[in-house]
């Protein structure tokens, strides 16, 4: 037993030392093969040191030369395989590729090149031609990312070069030209003098203004007559002057918004009709109060006279004052351009300011139109010669049946057109008042004087009172 340890000490001492020379022995391996790269590397340095200004030509002329390092400046020839019928193939150089540390060349002589008939024209590597500017680059599901495809910029945007990916917008006061590759400015657009549809409306009120100067003219002339004195010939005055005006507004209406006309058009507007239609009411109520008094002793008899008619005509347009000095006031209507109603038009217009005054001022006038509808419609058929009641029904009827219609017709336009809409529901509410009130009255004065006597009204009313 102890002879059997003895060995198997032995033995365990052998194999240590055994590791222990191989390990020596990688240690010198590996050193070696470090001193072996070390010396290498200088020999290398050491000739790139005697290479780096080498220059030699060649026979068939090339240049060749180090740049310094280890790197030699390439050059590549282009060839042209030619493919015989015959199954022969020829080569032709055609150009060559250049290239070192500071160029990068590639040179090719197109008349050399010799293509397939199959070829119409020089094809080319890309999938995908370029996109000339107006157009931007949009990509193809399932193809290769280099491949897209071009697509025309969309209103409002451009692309100045070629194959841009995305469209600039155009700045708001421009827009984009027909090709879509340069921003020209919008053009501006307002009712003015020298469109046909404001011409038009211009030419109308003229008619319609001469029309209201002769009947005041012919008014003023008879005024000593009966059928000018029967209703009250002062608010009929009131009412040719205020009609006079209203034929005007085309003249706030049409043409370049400015401060001053914006802050005047609605404000006058409002009040010149609220005039008319109040002077309406007050005929209309002088003539029922007139027929009441005549027929029975009522104390109705001390109202009547020049008083009632006027105050009820200042009391009806200073409402109509007072709105539109609030709304000058606090919310005043102003100039503005308007690049959101039409994308390619500059729209100058005038902005309201509060659309609920404007649409107080029109509801208001509307109020006063209704009342002496209803105030006419029941006097109608009050026994009188000289009775306006019916004429102010019909009268009352179309201005009520414009203004009534003109909201829809203002609220579905826009631009001009909206200006439009209200100058021709001004002229045609103007010339209803006109024509149904005043109309009849001259055709009495000029081509039946036989009936502007007073005594004939006198004996016509005692016939038609009831006994």
């Amino acid at each position: 037993m102890v002879v059997k340890k003895k060995k198997k000490k032995k033995n365990n001492q052998e194999k240590k030392k055994n590791r222990v020379k191989k390990y020596k022995k990688k240690k010198n391996q590996v050193k070696k093969k470090k001193k072996n790269q070390v010396k290498k590397k200088k020999k290398k340095n050491q000739l790139n040191f005697y290479l780096k200004n080498l220059y030699f030509r060649t026979v068939g002329g090339e240049e060749v030369y180090f740049n310094g390092g280890e790197n030699v400046p390439s050059k590549f020839e282009i060839l042209n395989y030619v493919y015989w019928p015959d199954s022969s193939m020829e080569t032709n150089t055609v150009g060559y590729y250049y290239q070192n540390a500071d160029i990068s060349q590639i040179c090719i002589n197109k008349s050399a090149i010799h293509w397939n008939p199959f070829f119409t024209q020089t094809p080319t590597s890309a999938c995908s031609s370029s996109c000339l500017p107006g157009y931007h680059k949009i990509p193809m599901e399932s193809f290769h990312s280099c491949c897209y495809a071009c697509r025309p910029c969309p209103e409002g945007e451009i692309t100045n070069r070629t194959d841009m990916e995305r469209c600039l917008k155009c700045p708001d006061d421009e827009w984009s030209n027909e090709r879509r590759d340069s921003c020209i400015p919008k053009c501006t657009e307002f009712l003015s003098y020298e469109d046909t549809l404001g011409l038009c409306l211009v030419v109308v009120a003229a008619l319609f203004y001469f029309a209201t100067t002769v009947v005041f003219g012919i008014f003023i002339k008879y005024k000593g007559t009966a059928i000018v004195k029967a209703n009250n010939q002062n608010l009929s005055f009131i009412l040719l002057l205020s009609l006079s005006l209203s034929f005007l507004f085309p003249l706030l209406f049409i043409g370049r918004p400015t401060k001053m006309s914006c802050l005047l058009r609605q404000a006058t507007f409002g009040i010149v009709f609220t005039i008319s239609v109040s002077s309406v009411l007050a005929k209309t109520v002088t003539v029922i109060l007139a027929f009441r008094a005549t027929k029975q002793n009522w104390t109705l008899r001390r109202w009547l006279g020049r008083h009632l008619s006027i105050s009820l005509l200042i009391i009806c347009s200073s409402v109509q004052v007072v709105i539109c000095v609030f709304w000058l006031t606090f919310s005043p209507p102003f100039p503005e351009h308007n690049t959101q109603v039409e994308v390619a038009k500059i729209i100058l217009q005038c902005n309201e300011g509060s659309t609920t005054a404007f649409y107080i001022v029109i509801g208001y006038m509307g109020y006063l139109a209704l009342l002496s509808y209803f105030i006419a419609f029941l006097a109608r058929k009050l026994p009188d010669t000289f009775n306006e009641a019916q004429y102010i029904t019909f009268s009352m009827l179309v201005f009520c049946s414009v203004w009534i219609s003109f909201i829809p017709a203002y609220l579905s336009t826009k631009g001009k057109y909206m200006v439009a809409v209200e100058v021709f529901s001004i002229l045609a509410s103007s010339a209803g008042l006109l024509g149904c009130i005043f109309i009849p009255k001259c055709y009495i004065i000029l081509l039946r004087p036989e009936m502007n006597i007073r005594s004939k009204l006198v004996t016509e009313r005692k016939l038609k009172q009831p006994t």
